[in-house]
């Protein structure tokens, strides 16, 4: 059974930082590119960031450019995202997806999705 299970979210205050984790089980995730997107109350799940297998290429959405960083552990099959400079509108879930391309992760077209944790950023 395939899995992708998302850690660290909780609440904290605007400027503070919060690492997100997705450890991947179930399956071999050799070659796939993993990412992150949000979803906050009311509005569509929106893309974060995402990288390669081989971690040697990332992508990011403007809104978190310069504050949020992704990387990966293939020892561990874990994806991180490193969130600093958090603002309010941060305030979501985050969810964890992993493609068999970085295109297809960017466009969420993601084979396999976490059920996500929550990020809370207060003012």
């Amino acid at each position: 059974q395939v899995q992708l299970v998302e850690s660290g979210g909780g609440l904290v205050q605007a400027g503070g930082s919060l690492r997100l984790s997705c450890a991947a089980s179930g399956r071999t995730f050799s070659s796939y590119a993993m990412g992150w997107f949000r979803q906050a109350p009311g509005k569509e799940r929106e893309f974060v960031a995402a990288i390669t297998w081989s971690g040697g290429n990332t992508y990011y959405a403007d809104s978190v450019k310069g504050r949020f960083t992704i990387s990966k552990d293939n020892a561990e099959i874990t994806v991180y995202l490193q969130m600093n400079s958090l603002k309010p509108e941060d305030t979501a879930v985050y969810y964890c997806a992993a493609a068999a391309s970085l295109r297809a992760v960017v466009l969420g077209l993601g084979d396999y999705w976490g059920k996500g944790t929550q990020v809370t950023v207060s003012s």
